[in-house]
């Protein structure tokens, strides 16, 4: 078994951010990407998923190191000022690289 090693970029934020955060997905070059909708408690309070304008996302997306790079510089520079929003990456390894 062979695998490569790539980006997990894990993105959670307000659901009034997805569409733009779509867009930017497709803009770096993301070939893919996963939505769900989450709710949790943090500095700011607890977030419920009652209301769906209200309701905070999760979205992962695998990528080449370059595009993670470019994702999140893009996502503190345009949405971090703009929408509740934090944003990480995971070292993991894929077993189809051509896939991401």
């Amino acid at each position: 078994m062979k695998t490569h090693p790539v980006k997990l970029v894990t993105i959670i934020c307000e659901a009034l951010a997805r569409d733009p955060l779509e867009r930017l997905l497709r803009d770096v070059g993301a070939h893919g990407y996963t939505v769900f909708s989450v709710e949790g408690e943090g500095r700011r309070g607890r977030r419920t998923a009652d209301i769906l304008e209200f309701t905070n996302i999760q979205v992962e997306v695998i990528v080449q190191p370059a595009v993670s790079t470019q994702l999140l510089t893009r996502l503190e520079q345009e949405f971090f000022p703009k929408f509740a929003m934090v944003a990480y990456e995971t070292d993991i390894h894929v077993l189809r690289r051509e896939k991401f």
